[in-house]
């Protein structure tokens, strides 16, 4: 299952070319990510308080492909493309609402870590039903 989530570039998204910032993407797609899992069911501060997890980000592989521009509407699409014991990888493309424009790919892995030691921790169960359930 692909979740998408829009985003339009915003002046302080981009740099004085109109371009926008490298590093902008990572936000864009942890908005995707944090919006799937609202979808899901899950609010952040909910598993952070009653479950006493969060995810952290491990790892990032990025590819920019090309320049996204200032007032585009991006789609940020995510998926799940490995569910580990501790952790979760997603996929994520970020592209043009219309058209077949690909600005930028990316696997980020994320980590189930504990709130009191932040420790690596299994997925919680619910999560992991809900994500084998889609």
């Amino acid at each position: 299952m692909t979740f998408s989530w829009p985003i339009r570039v915003y002046y302080e998204d981009t740099d004085a070319e109109g371009v926008v910032y490298y590093a902008n993407y990572l936000k864009f797609m942890e908005r995707a990510r944090t919006e799937w899992l609202r979808a899901l069911g899950f609010e952040q501060d909910d598993l952070t308080q009653r479950l006493k997890v969060v995810f952290t980000v491990r790892h990032v592989d990025i590819n920019y492909l090309k320049p996204a521009l200032y007032n585009h509407l991006l789609n940020i699409e995510t998926s799940m493309s490995e569910i580990g014991r501790t952790s979760l990888t997603f996929e994520h493309n970020v592209v043009l609402e219309k058209g077949d424009d690909v600005f930028c790919t990316a696997l980020i892995k994320v980590v189930c870590v504990r709130t009191d030691n932040f420790r690596p921790t299994r997925v919680p169960q619910e999560i992991r039903e809900k994500l084998n359930g889609q």
